[in-house]
């Protein structure tokens, strides 16, 4: 029969064998030093090129923002040479088109037309607009032959006057006139005379309503002695025409528009017998002015009654 072997007994797992499994197993799980240091490079390394990436996302951002405010800018400010469509925008070729103005269309963000300046506040002092000035009066003065027949009804299609029929003091003048004509008088007697060459004529007269073929006149002798007449400006462009004359005299007939405007002198003179004359008085004056005409004997050529003389005055 066969001698059993004793067993061998099982030695035991010391703790202290376990403790250093443990350790080495931990001592082959954990990083070297040099391990460790390249790992934290390399956590290093992607944080900054993801910071570079945001960076230049960011910066490609505000580029485009900036570049679509200038593209609304120049899109809504037009070419100086540039036409305004019946809309309102100038017509350039290669500009979008404003987008709709329907509800339904898409909205475009950005391509909004630039809001206009905001307007002055009511504290705000604002230049006053200058009133154009009113042009300066003119004045021409001519003389011509009178004709042997003077109608006053057309000469005088704004107003007319007529010395003698009368009176020597009471003139006949255009019925419903513009009465821009006045007689203010003048110095010496005023005369009547029915002798003169011309005739004159008129159908719409007060308060002689009609006449025809009126050699009538006036005349006041002396030399310094004359009449003062006047011609109320309506701010228009005028003529008026007074039909004068001297007898052995020289006349003198002096016109200015109103204190300071513009003046004219003309003279008349026959030494032996009479010379009549009609004498054109072009003007364009400020409303309201007075264009005054005075006619005066400068000289007399006779002891007996050297004189000017007056007939008619028209306007129109």
């Amino acid at each position: 029969m066969a001698e059993e072997k004793p067993a061998r007994p099982v030695e035991p797992v010391s703790r202290r064998t376990r403790s250093d499994r443990r350790r080495a197993e931990s001592t082959r799980s954990a990083p070297s030093p040099v391990e460790g240091t390249t790992r934290a490079a390399a956590r290093r390394l992607v944080r900054a090129r993801r910071r570079r990436r945001t960076t230049v996302e960011a910066v490609a951002a505000l580029a485009g923002l900036l570049a679509l405010v200038g593209y609304v800018h120049w899109w809504s400010e037009p070419a100086p040479d540039d036409q305004p469509d019946p809309d309102g925008l100038p017509a350039v070729v290669g500009r979008p088109a404003l987008p709709s103005g329907s509800a339904t269309a898409e909205a475009v963000p950005g391509l909004r037309p630039r809001d206009r300046s905001p307007s002055p506040s009511p504290s705000a002092t604002v230049a006053p607009t200058p009133t154009p000035s009113a042009p300066s009066p003119t004045l021409t003065v001519s003389r011509s032959d009178i004709p042997a027949t003077v109608d006053l009804t057309e000469a005088g299609v704004r107003d007319w006057l007529h010395w003698g029929l009368a009176g020597a003091t009471s003139p006949v003048r255009k019925r419903g006139g513009s009465a821009d004509l006045r007689d203010l008088g003048g110095r010496g007697d005023r005369r009547t005379w029915d002798g003169n060459q011309e005739l004159f004529r008129w159908r719409d007269g007060a308060p002689v309503d009609s006449a025809g073929d009126v050699a009538d006149g006036v005349y006041t002798c002396g030399a310094g002695n004359g009449f003062r007449l006047a011609v109320v400006s309506d701010g228009r462009p005028r003529t008026a025409t007074v039909y004068l004359g001297v007898w052995m005299a020289r006349g003198r007939l002096d016109v200015r528009v109103g204190d300071g405007g513009p003046r004219r002198t003309l003279h008349l003179e026959e030494r032996h017998t009479s010379l009549s004359s009609g004498v054109a008085v072009r003007f364009q004056a400020p409303q309201g002015t007075r264009v005054l005409l005075t006619w005066t004997v400068e000289e007399a050529f006779t002891p007996h009654c050297g004189n000017v003389g007056l007939q008619a005055a028209t306007l129109r």
